[in-house]
């Protein structure tokens, strides 16, 4: 599996909860993965050529509005404002779900330990300003070009792609580029200095990876309701900052925690993650 593929996987399994963040992805998704059912005709055909995308628009339409066809009536497009979503775009997690629609319907992302690209195809340009300015609402600076008929919205920057990923709520991706991303900067220094230590940052990369994983269960078995404030606040942290240390971390808290201290926290998120898992929850 390609690791473009692999990302829309994951972006696959993200289900907004909040019936106003699962219309505004199936606004993306009708909007990139759509045509109309015939000349003249107001309603709009589900493409099946990107099974991920028809796949999570098909089941997003039956959770909201309770319809199981891949055509879609004038009245649900109005509610899903296809031509004109910026009217359901003001929350910032609406924002987040519209724009892993349209990656989801119509993106590519390299894979990162060759190279960084990260795209979304666009109809036209008005999509593209739209996709870009939705990106700078979270200090992410995205580009535009041309393909044949095509807008295209892009990244080539790893801390850019790193945080659209985050964005779009696909994390074990985001940590696999960090991952590949270290394991450049140190065979650059490497071969700069030949005196470096991968071990440790590679012990580092994984330990985060691991922590991410279990919060991340944990969030989507039952939430952060239930965790004590300590630990609420440690894995919202961690979350926020994927790629900081132990230290870092503990900087971030109010008040400040030391390494230790921040240590101790995250092995109890997991063991708090083991815990569920051994009761047979499920992350999906």
């Amino acid at each position: 599996m390609s690791f473009s593929n692999k990302v829309k996987e994951e972006a696959l399994s993200v289900m907004p909860v909040e019936k106003h963040c699962r219309i505004a992805e199936i606004s993306a998704l009708v909007r990139f993965n759509s045509k109309p059912l015939k000349e003249g005709d107001d309603r709009l055909l589900l493409l099946k050529d990107n099974e991920a995308a028809y796949r999570k628009c098909f089941t997003l339409l039956s959770k909201t509005f309770n319809i199981d066809t891949d055509v879609l009536e004038h009245s649900v497009l109005k509610k899903l404002s296809v031509d004109d979503p910026v009217g359901i775009l003001s929350r910032d997690c609406c924002k987040r779900a519209y724009l892993r629609g349209a990656f989801l319907a119509s993106g590519f992302m390299a894979d990162p330990n060759k190279r960084y690209h990260f795209e979304i195809l666009s109809p036209n340009e008005e999509t593209s300003d739209l996709l870009i300015s939705l990106f700078s609402d979270f200090d992410v600076k995205a580009r535009k070009s041309y393909r044949k008929k095509y807008s295209v919205v892009y990244l080539k920057e790893s801390e850019a792609i790193s945080d659209a990923l985050n964005i779009i709520g696909v994390h074990r991706a985001m940590m696999e580029l960090v991952g590949a991303r270290i394991v450049k900067d140190v065979r650059n220094d490497i071969n700069r200095r030949n005196n470096c230590d991968t071990a440790n940052i590679f012990k580092s990369v994984s330990a985060a990876s691991r922590q991410t994983e279990d919060i991340l269960f944990i969030r989507q078995t039952e939430g952060f309701d239930n965790l004590p404030g300590t630990l609420r606040e440690i894995a919202i942290a961690r979350l926020e900052h994927p790629e900081s240390s132990l230290t870092e971390l503990g900087g971030f808290l109010d008040p400040p925690v030391g390494k230790s201290g921040v240590n101790h926290r995250l092995r109890k998120l997991s063991e708090y993650a083991e815990g569920l898992r051994s009761k047979g929850r499920s992350y999906d």
